[in-house]
């Protein structure tokens, strides 16, 4: 069964289980994915709201479009739960492959090789679409509905907690592959995301709580 087809109870047993998989990249990924669910519910319960329809025509349309695409990366998002986990066991099936002769060690190495890129590309995707995610989720938090705000700041930690946690993940495997300036590439890339990522979400969080002094 799919990750994204259990429960919720289903899921945390899953998580918490003697196998390896599903783990934090996975977790990662869900944790995005729910920060995007929760933006989308402030705009949710904005549309048609007095207050909100009293913005101006361009605002409205802001706001749109950073909810229908917010609907395109929640999608992906999605997937990446279980491609997360698709591609840890892809590692640990390389790992399993025959070495007892040079031909066989030669083919088992590029698999692993190859698999643990597999294994920084899905969580560093995570990385970049939570991202892509809080940048599109401003529109909603700065004219979306008051009555919404604590809960699209969530949204913001748990978009945040996605990335940095996908971050964490892309680095625990670049120590393992071969193509090292690939791998310092990509570091320094992830490094400079998770910047950007702490940056907006310190911005949005502290005007969360200086709106909701009282």
């Amino acid at each position: 069964m799919k990750l994204i087809d259990m429960n919720l109870k289903d899921f945390a047993d899953e998580v918490e289980s003697l196998s390896p998989a599903p783990g934090g990249g996975s977790c990662s990924a869900y944790s995005s994915l729910v920060g995007i669910c929760l933006s989308r519910m402030m705009a949710n319960l904005s549309f048609g709201k007095k207050k909100y329809e009293l913005n101006e025509e361009n605002i409205k349309l802001e706001v749109k479009t950073s909810f229908e695409a917010l609907k395109e990366i929640k999608d992906e998002m999605l997937s990446l739960v279980d491609k997360d986990t698709e591609a840890f066991n892809e590692v640990v099936k390389a790992m399993k492959m025959p070495k007892e002769t040079d031909e066989e060690k030669a083919l088992r190495k590029d698999a692993i090789d190859n698999a643990t890129w597999q294994s920084i590309d899905v969580p560093h995707r995570v990385a970049v679409l939570s991202l892509e995610a809080m940048k599109k989720m401003y529109p909603i938090y700065k004219y979306g509905n008051e009555n919404a705000l604590t809960d699209v700041g969530v949204g913001y930690l748990m978009c945040a907690t996605g990335a940095e946690g996908a971050i964490l993940n892309v680095k625990i495997n670049l120590g393992s592959v071969m193509d090292i300036e690939r791998a310092k590439k990509l570091e320094l890339e992830c490094n400079q995301l998770l910047s950007e990522v702490t940056n907006l979400k310190n911005e949005v969080l502290v005007s969360i709580h200086d709106r909701l002094k009282i």
